[in-house]
């Protein structure tokens, strides 16, 4: 799949699953435009061009890296790998880290939800970009109301309602 960049920001992005081209109406840019989105309500975000690479794949994939780092034996919906901070060149992309999908457990989720599939995907996607960020919801209840803002900014600009409502 070619790999669409921003004027500031690489975006990778691989697919694995094929069921994920059916997720949303020109997939890519999707990916792109929600993934900006993130970045652009990032209280922290470097000042210079990032690289995220993102990966769309199926629950047995996610299950086997959730075992693998997280010690937790079953699929998530997204998981957030963050990458070193390293030395950069002049003129390249801070490499920020791996945001990975699971198709399968976004599906069931949005259907459980009520929610377009686009837009559960939308959300994790923000989601996953702001834990490589450092945003945190696990370490206390004013963190992660500080980060359900936060996407809830990113989604709005998205044109996609709260996600944390019960009256999408």
């Amino acid at each position: 799949m070619p790999q669409p960049q921003t004027p500031d920001h690489e975006i990778d992005i691989a697919v694995e699953d094929e069921r994920w081209a059916g997720a949303a109406p020109d997939l890519e840019r999707f990916v792109v435009r929600a993934v900006e989105a993130a970045l652009a309500v990032a209280p922290e975000v470097p000042a210079h061009p990032v690289e995220v690479s993102i990966l769309l794949t199926d629950d047995a994939t996610v299950q086997d890296l959730n075992r693998t780092w997280r010690g937790k034996d079953k699929p998530t919906n997204v998981l957030s790998f963050p990458a070193p901070l390293q030395p950069l060149h002049a003129g390249a992309a801070q490499p920020l880290g791996d945001v990975v999908l699971a198709y399968g457990t976004m599906l069931r989720e949005s259907e459980e939800q009520s929610k377009p599939l686009h837009h559960h995907l939308a959300h994790l996607l923000v989601h996953g970009i702001l834990h490589l960020l450092g945003q945190d919801h696990e370490t206390g209840e004013s963190e992660a109301e500080a980060m359900e803002a936060l996407e809830t900014a990113a989604l709005r600009s998205l044109g996609i309602p709260d996600p944390y409502c019960d009256a999408d």
